[in-house]
Parts: structure tokens; C-alpha cells; sequence
């Protein structure tokens, strides 16, 4: 049975070809702008807390650690949807720009922190969170002003380049955190002020309001339980993975435990309240439509593997491999980031060539085998020595890269695709909420696989260790029992694990030879590679089964789904398939 194709909303001749390429830039800038930011701290963070004179290993700032790092994900991940909506109703390019505008003014006032200590610990994280506030805004709507702009024989190429810009600009704000910090840890956020003024003005003059507007009453309640409910989640994932007692984890922490059970009980009832409205925030009649199940399923499990094995390299490179190799451990972050450039390499070329591909031969071939591959990656890493030779890590990464990209284009445009046109904002934003929410959820889950692997083996291995240099025994019994995530937190931050837990004070009263070897470069990345290969193990298997996951749902989504309906519900939408498409029923409540 086939379908009489209908010409996209949206797609007007009157916009000119010329628009859709300005849109393009302009969205591809934006969501550029705001991945880097998500991970430009991340190398960038032991400039920035030596900059602020804080030292955020010691139990009581861990706060300021977490929340540094974390914060600004959290905040894009909570209010993509609602933001979305409202771009629904209001317009989406005024509400972008307004996200630019935001955006760039608290880039400008993260530059400017004269204070020290924790009160600048607390600046900084209260102007990210801003930050992200500002981001939130532009990822929810450069989807949907993208699909509006673009025809859907041409939307793969478009999202793909916009979606393969925000990936790949997680990999390219670790190398710009490591090159600018160094220089002034002030640089990582002035960076992207000048970007910012020029992508908000672009935008203003440029962008025009050309999508359908659905007018509307704000639901407040399903905002409120959403958005407490996804933080109360979030935030006991982050405290989850913290010591708690003398356990190396906290997830029997009573206050994680409240945390994780109040956030799912309100995003129960917020799912209740979401079928009573009117006008409700989370249009869950977009679940009818598969296409756009299958592939939001399928971006969730694909966020959670590649967002875990970001934090994985980067613990792996600069905890054990790079000292190994003779670089010390302050200019590990910088060349970890600079060792990881074959992963954004494939995502940039892969990216744009199945979005083009996939508007033609449509998501499903290029998105599943992706995955397929990916899921094969992992299963090779694991394979690798810790100490392994470059060249195969850095083929698996850039293979890794490719297989992501080769995912990640078509599946966007796909989703984006099957949605309303009136609805495009909040569908952008249910989309963004599933990859967002992954990144933090991915890091809970790989660090505390990480740890288990660790937890069991670490702390005999480094009382052994620290013995045999000359340690006396009560002192590298309280050593040997801090919590492994101290281990892991100054691998990530480029300290030199053993003098931090120890400390200079104690160091200075062993042999001369001892405190050589102890403070050397090979000590505590010989000491951690047996603990870390078994927790590396553990979060490779799962990364593994989370992609092959995402094939099957892939898989799953049938046919080439175009939504060309002007508006209404997603359970009785209509669509539309193109003349090269055999086969594909006629979209009606769900069909694929």
C-alpha cells in the first residue's frame, strides 16, 4: 500500500535556499558552543581550582567538584523539554536568540570571579548553572527551527551536521580546556563571549519565526514535577557514586536513596498529570508514533555508552597510560584530550555522509549498523593491554567515532522527522532530554562499575605497595582504605595520585630513594593497572550490551517515517513516504 506524497510544512519556496544555510550555520554554532562548554572543564578543572585556591579532593569540597562538573549538564538535561514547549507557543527562533543572549552573559561573568576559596567555588558553579540555563534554550529549539527550515529530503544532511557538531564539540572542549587553562584558567570561559555576542546578533538579525505556533497555556504543574522530579534523579545519581561511610560508594545512603525514590515517584505522577491537561508540557502521543520511540530509545542507550566512555578514556589516559609514557602528570589532561582527536575525527566524517545517505535510503540501514559497530568497539577495547600501543587504540577510537556518527545523523533527522510541525519544539526537547539526561546518567553507572572493579583489589595492592617503599604500616593502612574515587578523582584532575593521599609532609620523611620512587611517574599507574583493567572490563561489557540495545531498537523502527500533517496529536497523525520508499504502510497511530 503506498501513500500520495505531501508537500512538508515548512518548506514554502518563499524562504529562499539561501535561509536554510544561514539557520544551519547559525544552529550548528550554537549547539557547537554549548557541547564545548559541557566538557571544556573537564581538563580545564585543576587550572581553574588552582586558580581559585580550592582544593577539591578534600571531602568537603567534593561539592564544588561535582558540581562544576556536572551542574551545567544537569540543568540542559531538565530543561530542554519544557523550554522546548515554550518555544512552541512563543516562537522558537525569539526564545534561541534569548538563549544566546543568556548564554553569552554568563560566560562573560564566569571570566570575572575575583573571589577565592569556596566562595569562588560557589560563583562558579551558581554562574554555570546559568550557563546551562542559556544552553538549554538553544538546544531545545535548533532542531525544530531546522526541520522547519529545511525540506525532509534534505533534513539528514542538516541535522547531521548540527548533531555530529554537538558531539564532536564534547571531544574539542577537552583539547581547548587543556590548551587555554594553562595560559589563564579565565580563558576557558571568555573563550566563548566573543562567539556568543556575534551568534546572538547573527541570530536576531538573520533567523525568522517560520515554523507553525501552537498558542497555549503553560503547564505548570507538569513543569514543577518534571523538573524536580528529573533533578532529585540526577543529583542522587551524582551523590551515588561518593564514599558513604566506610562503603567506597553511596548508593545505600539514605540520603541517596530519598533523593532517587521522591524524584521517580514525581516523575510518575508527572507522567499521571500529563494525560489530564489540556496543553501538557511532555507530549506523550509522540510515543504512538515508533519511529520516534524507537529512535529516542536508541539515542538514550547510545548517549549512556558514549558519554561513560569519555570519562573512561580520560581516567585510563591520564591515570595510568600517559605517565607510563614518560609525560608528567600535569600535562596529562592537555594530551589526553589531544590522544583522543581520532574519536571526533570519525564523528565528523561519518556524520554529515549518513545524513545525506539517510535522506535518501532513509534511517534505518545507516543508524543500526552503527550501533552494531560501536558495540564491537567496545568488545575490541577491552582486548587492549593497559598499557597498550596506539596505533590499535587509536583505530578502535577512531573506528568508535565513525560508528557514531554513522548513528547519530540519521537518527536525529529521523526522529525529527516524525514529529507534528506544531509540535517540533517539545518533541526537539523530549528528544534532547533522553541525551542529555544520558551523560549524567552514563557517568553514575561507568564510574560505579569502575569502582567495583576497583574497590575489591585497590586498596591490598596499594597498603603492598606503599609497605615496601618504607611506609610505615598504620600509615598506609588509613591510605590504602580512602575511598577509590579519590584514586580516580586525581587521575581526572592530572594530580599525582600518591603525593595528594599521602602528602608532601609524609613523603619528606621517607628514604630519599622511597620518596623518589613513590613520587615518580610509574608507581601508582603500575599499582592501579590490575584493579583498573577489571573495572575497565566491567564498564566496556555494559557499554557493549548498551549499544547492541540500541541496534535492536534501531531495528525496530520500521519504515521511513515523514510526519506531514499540520497539526494534532501524534496518535492520529498521518504521514507521508517518498516515491523511492517500497513497502512502507501509510503512517497511521504508530506504524513505523
Amino acid at each position: 500500500m503506498s501513500a500520495i506524497p505531501v508537500p512538508s510544512i515548512g518548506t514554502a519556496p518563499d524562504r529562499g535556499d539561501r535561509y536554510k544555510w544561514v539557520a544551519l550555520f547559525n544552529t550548528t554554532l550554537g549547539v557547537l558552543l554549548v557541547s564545548i562548554n559541557e566538557s571544556i572543564l573537564i581538563i580545564a578543572l585543576p587550572d581553574i581550582f588552582r586558580g581559585i585556591q580550592l582544593n577539591p579532593l578534600v571531602p568537603s569540597n567534593s561539592f564544588y567538584l561535582l558540581w562544576i562538573l556536572l551542574g551545567f549538564m544537569l540543568v540542559t538535561a531538565v530543561l530542554v523539554v519544557t523550554l522546548g514547549r515554550i518555544g512552541d507557543i512563543y516562537g522558537r527562533v525569539r526564545m534561541y536568540n534569548l538563549g544566546f543572549a543568556v548564554f553569552t552573559v554568563f560566560s562573560i561573568l564566569l571570566s570575572v570571579n575575583w573571589l577565592h576559596g569556596t566562595a569562588a567555588g560557589a560563583f562558579i558553579v551558581g554562574m554555570r548553572l546559568g550557563q546551562g540555563l542559556g544552553g538549554s534554550f538553544l538546544f531545545a529549539n535548533s532542531s525544530a527551527i531546522l526541520t522547519d527550515a529545511f525540506p525532509q529530503d534534505q533534513r539528514g544532511l542538516a541535522l547531521g551536521i548540527n548533531n555530529i557538531a554537538g558531539i564532536a564539540g564534547m571531544f574539542i572542549g577537552l583539547v581547548l580546556g587543556g590548551v587555554l587553562a594553562p595560559i589563564d584558567w579565565r580563558l576557558v570561559f571568555i573563550v566563548s563571549a566573543p562567539v556568543g555576542v556575534f551568534g546572538t546578533l547573527w541570530a536576531y538579525l538573520k533567523l525568522k519565526d517560520n515554523g507553525l505556533r501552537s498558542p497555549a497555556k503553560i503547564d505548570w504543574w507538569g513543569n514543577v514535577l518534571f523538573a524536580v522530579g528529573l533533578t532529585l534523579v540526577l543529583v542522587g545519581i551524582t551523590y551515588g557514586i561518593e564514599p558513604y561511610g566506610t562503603s567506597a560508594m553511596g548508593w545505600a545512603s539514605p540520603r541517596v536513596l530519598i533523593e532517587l525514590g521522591l524524584g521517580v515517584a514525581m516523575l510518575v505522577a508527572f507522567g499521571v498529570v500529563e494525560t489530564k491537561v489540556a496543553s501538557p508540557m511532555f507530549r506523550l502521543g509522540l510515543f504512538r508514533i515508533r519511529a520516534f520511540l524507537a529512535g529516542n530509545v536508541a539515542s538514550l542507550l547510545a548517549a549512556i555508552g558514549r558519554g561513560g566512555l569519555m570519562f573512561v578514556f580520560v581516567m585510563w589516559l591520564q591515570g595510568i597510560w600517559l605517565p607510563l609514557h614518560g609525560y608528567n602528570f600535569a600535562s596529562t589532561p592537555l594530551w589526553a584530550g589531544i590522544y583522543m582527536l581520532p574519536m571526533t575525527g570519525g564523528f565528523l566524517i561519518a556524520g554529515p555522509i549518513s545524513g545525506v545517505l539517510s535522506d535518501r535510503f532513509g534511517a534505518r540501514p545507516f543508524a543500526t549498523t552503527g550501533m552494531v559497530i560501536a558495540s564491537f568497539t567496545f568488545i575490541g577495547f577491552d582486548f587492549l593491554p593497559i598499557n597498550f600501543s596506539y596505533l590499535p587504540f587509536a583505530t578502535l577510537m577512531l573506528v568508535n567515532g565513525l560508528a557514531m556518527g554513522l548513528f547519530a545523523s540519521p537518527n536525529r533527522a529521523a526522529v525529527m522527522n516524525s514529529i507534528p510541525p506544531d509540535q517540533r519544539g517539545a518533541g526537539a526537547g523530549m528528544s534532547g532530554v533522553f541525551q542529555n539526561a544520558a551523560m549524567v546518567l552514563s557517568m553514575g553507572i561507568f564510574f560505579t562499575l569502575m569502582i567495583s572493579g576497583i574497590a575489591s583489589v585497590l586498596p591490598a595492592s596499594l597498603y603492598k605497595g606503599l609497605v615496601a617503599q618504607h611506609v610505615p604500616a598504620a600509615t598506609a593502612a588509613g591510605v590504602s582504605h580512602l575511598p577509590p574515587i579519590t584514586s580516580l578523582f586525581a587521575s581526572l584532575l592530572g594530580y599525582d595520585p600518591i603525593r595528594q593521599i599521602l602528602g608532601a609532609g609524609a613523603l619528606a620523611k621517607l628514604p630519599a630513594h622511597s620518596a623518589y620512587v613513590l613520587s615518580g611517574r610509574a608507581f601508582f599507574p603500575h599499582l592501579l593497572s590490575a584493579p583498573f583493567s577489571d573495572g575497565l572490563t566491567l564498564a566496556f561489557t555494559f557499554g557493549a550490551v548498551a549499544c547492541a540495545l540500541a541496534a535492536v531498537a534501531s531495528a525496530l523502527r520500521g519504515g521511513r517515517y515523514v510526519h506531514t500533517a499540520g497539526t494534532g496529536t501524534a496518535g492520529a497523525a498521518t504521514g507521508t513516504v517518498t516515491p523511492a520508499e517500497e513497502g512502507v504502510i501509510p503512517v497511521a497511530a504508530g506504524a513505523g
